[in-house]
């Protein structure tokens, strides 16, 4: 096994296109990771790249990319939201609206969100009597 490592960390930048390094930085932010294998930072910058791939070739085929062959923000937020497997990257990617619909919508929350804030708050004391 170790032979076999030495042989992927000498030619794994030629392997994946994503900085192995960056990769480490944001594997490392997590708390509940302590160490982390040259294999396992391999794997998930290929597993990431594939991932990528996946989601550009999913959206440029199911998006409106076919007739402009180019593949555009909307086409990726559409698939956020239509496709089931890449539904949570919805927040991530969102549909793209006016600032002016952005802005009624928040003032009909603020309309409607009074009654949610009350429920909120019963939440919240469930909540603390169960801890």
């Amino acid at each position: 096994a170790e032979m076999a490592t030495a042989r992927l960390s000498g030619s794994e930048n030629r392997l994946v296109s994503l900085p192995l390094s960056r990769i480490r930085v944001i594997m490392k932010s997590s708390p509940e990771v302590s160490s982390i294998t040259q294999d396992a930072l391999f794997l998930t910058a290929k597993a990431t790249e594939l991932f990528v791939q996946y989601l550009a070739t999913y959206s440029y085929k199911h998006g409106r990319g076919k007739e402009k062959n180019a593949l555009t923000y909307t086409d990726l937020s559409h698939t956020a939201e239509e496709c089931e497997t890449f539904q949570f990257l919805a927040d991530i990617l969102p549909k793209k609206i006016l600032a002016s619909k952005y802005l009624k919508m928040l003032e009909k929350e603020k309309r409607d969100g009074e009654v949610r804030e009350d429920d909120d708050e019963g939440e919240e004391e469930e909540d603390e009597d169960e801890a």
